[in-house]
């Protein structure tokens, strides 16, 4: 699968553009604010209804302008897709593939998959829980369509009962029987949900391991660690275990909701004790594993969008990557950089041909 085009029209800073892709290596060049990010997003859009950075659609649309609109052509299993995506102010975004709008916008997720690499990742180490729990659901999203599902269920359910919660100390009634029945829905959904996350890990972490070792020619010891309530106790034995401190607390405080994957250097949490550079490259490892666990399961390579990749990672590390990136196991890519010739440089040392375009204020040319 790869991107062969891309229309935009008062998207951020960009007034209108059309752009063609190279099926391989596309480097956007050009000085921080320029838009060389948020051709990127728009890229995104594409692939997975939203900005990478920002929920709110209607904060996409230029200044001053009433609408965006973004398009592209996708070349999937050798057939042309036209997807485009168009949001008004005030209004509910329009999503289609090949001029026929959506029923629901889920059933465009993992059609075309894509895994984002950006400075905006630090925050899946520096931020609480859901961060991380995002970012696995985020994965098995795009290559299970009914997890999606799951996931919207628990939550609806977990809303009830902590609502439920809430109503038992303003009215002073206690319900045993309703109680019972909305843990046996969450019980459900919930067991079904942490038996495709821990599915998901096991073959995960072993990409993830892969990846770090040859990112950092084995000089550091890194775990990634899935931690669930669940691991150790039954669902149902969880929620009778707590269900005083619920009352008490008026909300869930055992569930999947509460998952957590533990970041670890050396033994000790990577958020206190890794520098800029190993979380860096702890963060390269887990969107390069989230790829390879994607063109496995999906059967064909994601689109990989690399934002600012060179930053904070030694000369070294950079040509390692881009020679692991630009060969015969990854698709087509996509980079920001600001600097071009440090780009031409890195590509010209792995012998590897690359499409350069320059970009000023909202403008793209060639480069």
């Amino acid at each position: 699968m790869w991107l062969k085009n891309i229309t935009l029209l008062n998207f951020k800073n960009y007034t209108d553009a059309n752009i063609p892709f190279s099926e391989t290596v596309n480097v956007f060049t050009g000085n921080n604010g320029s838009g060389k990010t948020n051709m990127l997003d728009a890229i995104h859009y594409l692939c997975l209804c939203k900005s990478y950075f920002n929920p709110i659609d209607g904060q996409q649309i230029k200044m001053g302008e009433e609408v965006f609109m973004i398009q592209g052509d996708f070349d999937r299993n050798h057939k042309n897709e036209k997807i485009s995506c168009g949001v008004k102010r005030n209004q509910k975004k329009q999503f289609k593939r090949n001029k026929k709008e959506y029923d629901k916008l889920a059933d465009h997720i993992g059609l075309f998959p894509v895994v984002m690499v950006s400075p905006y990742d630090v925050n899946l180490i520096m931020e609480g829980s859901e961060e991380r729990r995002k970012f696995i659901d985020n994965v098995i999203s795009q290559t299970d369509s009914h997890y999606l599902d799951q996931l919207i269920t628990y939550n609806r359910i977990l809303l009830n009962r902590n609502a439920f919660l809430k109503q038992i100390t303003i009215t002073k009634r206690y319900d045993p029987t309703l109680l019972e029945i909305l843990d046996e829905q969450l019980i459900m959904a919930g067991n079904k949900i942490f038996a495709i996350r821990k599915a998901f890990m096991d073959e995960f972490i072993p990409l993830f391991n892969q990846y770090y070792t040859y990112l950092t020619e084995n000089k550091e010891t890194v775990e990634l660690n899935y931690q669930s309530q669940l691991n150790e106790t039954s669902f149902h034995e969880l929620l009778k275990k707590s269900v005083e401190k619920d009352r008490v607390l008026e909300r869930t405080t055992t569930g999947i909701h509460k998952d957590e994957l533990a970041f670890v250097i050396s033994e000790m949490p990577l958020k206190k004790f890794g520098s800029q550079g190993q979380q860096k490259s702890f963060l390269i490892a887990l969107k390069l594993a989230q790829y390879a666990y994607l063109a496995k399961n999906k059967g064909f390579k994601p689109l990989l969008l690399l934002d600012d990749i060179f930053d904070k990672l030694d000369d070294n590390r950079v040509q390692k990557l881009m020679q692991m990136v630009s060969h015969h196991d990854f698709g087509q890519i996509f980079i920001t950089d600001t600097g071009i010739e440090r780009v031409k440089s890195i590509f010209e040392k792995i012998k590897v041909e690359v499409t350069l375009f320059e970009v000023e204020e909202g403008q793209i040319k060639n480069a």
